[in-house]
């Protein structure tokens, strides 16, 4: 038994002297870029998404002569999903679809790029459908030949989704750091 308990001890003191030699491991805390490199993204993101704004509008707030047949108010979610995929072309329902999608992705990337407060999933896809919701409204209020449509709403808060999932995140975390949390006394 004496064997036994001089044993236990020799092998803690061993592993406690490996531990206090050994150096700490650096935290895996991301450090952002440095600044002028986060200042050029900062305005990179910014023209992108200035640009996308045009392209949005250009995209939404303009009369489509191809979207006469499907220009009814839908708020009944799926319901446009269901057309897009009854067409007799494929290629028409991937590029509703499609586009619908694609249309929602740089909101993902670009906005927890210039609006660090902004990170995170739940605030992504909350800014996405409200800013979608207010372009399907305009569309349904003001825009001869476009109407409401949920689903629109729906796949572009996706489409952020994926893009925030894919890219957004990881950008968000290498330009702007992230807060360390500060230590309780107690």
């Amino acid at each position: 038994m004496a064997w036994a308990a001089s044993r236990a001890r020799t092998a803690l003191r061993t592993r406690t002297a490996k531990t206090e030699r050994t150096p700490q491991r650096p935290s895996r805390e991301r450090r952002p870029l440095p600044w002028p490199l986060r200042l050029l993204a900062m305005l990179c993101a910014f023209v992108f998404m200035v640009a996308f704004a045009v392209v949005l509008a250009r995209l939404t707030l303009e009369p489509s002569p191809a979207s006469v047949d499907l220009t009814h108010t839908n708020m009944h979610p799926g319901r446009s999903l269901r057309a897009y995929l009854d067409q007799p072309e494929l290629r028409d329902a991937v590029k509703q679809i499609g586009g619908n999608l694609l249309l929602g992705v740089p909101f993902g990337i670009l906005v927890p790029v210039l609006a660090p407060r902004t990170r995170g999933i739940l605030r992504i896809l909350l800014l996405t459908a409200v800013v979608m919701l207010m372009v399907e409204f305009a569309q349904g209020a003001l825009i001869t030949g476009r109407a409401f449509d949920i689903d629109d709403v729906i796949l572009n808060t996706a489409g952020a989704l994926i893009g925030y999932l894919l890219l957004g995140r990881r950008l968000s975390r290498a330009v702007h750091a992230r807060k360390p949390k500060q230590k309780q006394e107690v």
